[in-house]
């Protein structure tokens, strides 16, 4: 019997877990279908940022900057985080005005983000080609983890303080009482020797595990468990590719983010460039295959940004999905049936920056049963209200 059950197990869910344990909560079991790290959190480019369009985000992220600037000491793991900001590039009059607009709003949050002419540009980096970019916005604060060691940390904290992970279990079924779910059908999985896509397969019988409350924090696999239930997401997966060279002595300091192209880049504590771009058209429904076609688009974008990387060698790339919604903000919080289901899912590309201090909100939330203003803001019934919420700081 699990008084919660986490379905999940990236940093959304993981820091949910956690931060559940911190509260007292008890019998927490975590379960994701395949291993730590197989999602979208094992997949990214380890970008924290607070520079976005909405006030909501800018505060929440303030949080969750501080928590990641701490996380190291309280969970005795090195995350390599790296405050060397942001620098984002915008080539059009239309662009240019709505990040002078976001600049303005984010320093009436607190935040010391500042617009930049191309002579600073350079100054920040010297090897930026800054012809074509009209404006630019650079917030110090901004910075960048090792997204492995961070999932990692949080699982084992979550462990430590009694919560159950299962990695390879796979939902597959819920049963439900007067509107309440009862219990959740897990089934034990192994991945496909054959499928590069990270694939699952049965690997056993499926039982039933007795619960007061589910979280459903699986990202691009949100919808499909949700549809279990009978609850219905607009989401829609988007796949995103990241590539990264081999190891260069330092000479980045922000990552820095076209908002043209979706181009964005950082040099991290071991010295790779790692970074993508938006490729589109891009493979329906879930797809975590590398192509060609990024990067060929991510080697011309990176090397007309900054000429002196035509000769740097690539060691790897990946992909991993983007949880896209309709208006591009999150849903979170309960649903109206079944009653004791949270939703924590459509956080576009940022969900991982987002997971630090959502994972706290969230604990209380399923704690203690209250509806804050933020989670009704981004709930699911928005989207039929036409009450939609908009964030134009996306990358990619």
């Amino acid at each position: 019997m699990a008084r919660v059950v986490v379905i999940g197990a990236g940093i959304m869910g993981l820091a949910t877990a956690y931060n559940l344990a911190k509260r007292g909560v008890r019998d927490v079991l975590v379960v994701d279908r395949t291993y730590l790290c197989g999602g979208a959190s094992g997949r990214n480019g380890g970008g924290v940022r607070a520079q976005f369009s909405s006030e909501t985000n800018i505060r929440l992220m303030r949080e969750s900057i501080a928590i990641c600037r701490d996380f190291a000491t309280e969970m005795k793991i090195n995350v390599w985080f790296r405050q060397g900001g942001y620098l984002f590039l915008a080539r059009s009059a239309e662009r240019a005005r709505a990040l002078e607009e976001n600049v303005a709003l984010q320093n009436r949050c607190g935040l010391p983000t500042r617009m930049v002419d191309a002579a600073e540009m350079r100054k920040i980096v010297p090897e930026l080609a800054t012809e074509g970019v009209r404006a630019a916005s650079f917030n110090p604060g901004d910075g960048v983890v090792f997204p492995w060691p961070f999932v990692w940390g949080y699982a084992r904290a979550a462990e430590d303080l009694g919560v159950t992970i299962r990695p390879f279990t796979e939902v597959v079924g819920f049963e439900t009482s007067n509107g309440r779910i009862t219990g959740v059908r897990l089934r034990p999985t192994r991945l496909s020797p054959l499928d590069a896509s990270d694939e699952v397969l049965p690997a056993g019988d499926a039982t039933t595990e007795a619960c007061d409350e589910v979280v459903i924090c699986a990202g691009a696999w949100s919808p499909k468990v949700a549809a279990l239930l009978g609850v219905a997401l607009p989401n829609k997966p988007h796949r995103h590719e990241i590539c990264a060279t081999e190891p260069l002595k330092p000479w980045l300091g922000p990552l820095v983010a076209d908002l043209t192209d979706g181009l964005y880049f950082s040099q991290s504590m071991r010295g790779e460039i790692v970074g993508g771009v938006a490729v589109d058209p891009v493979p329906e429904g879930i797809n975590q295959q590398s192509s060609r076609r990024f990067l060929t688009t991510y080697s011309r974008a990176l090397v007309g940004a900054v000429p002196v990387l035509a000769g740097v060698r690539v060691l790897r790339q990946w992909a991993g999905c983007y949880d896209l919604t309709p208006d591009g903000g999150p849903i979170v919080g309960r649903v109206a049936d079944p009653t004791n289901l949270t939703l924590a899912c459509g956080f576009m590309g940022h969900g991982f920056m987002m997971a630090p201090v959502m994972g706290r909100l969230l604990a209380e939330h399923v704690d203690t049963g209250e509806t804050s203003e933020l989670f009704a803001r981004w709930s699911l019934d928005r989207f039929a209200r036409g009450d939609l919420v908009h964030e134009n700081m996306i990358i990619g």
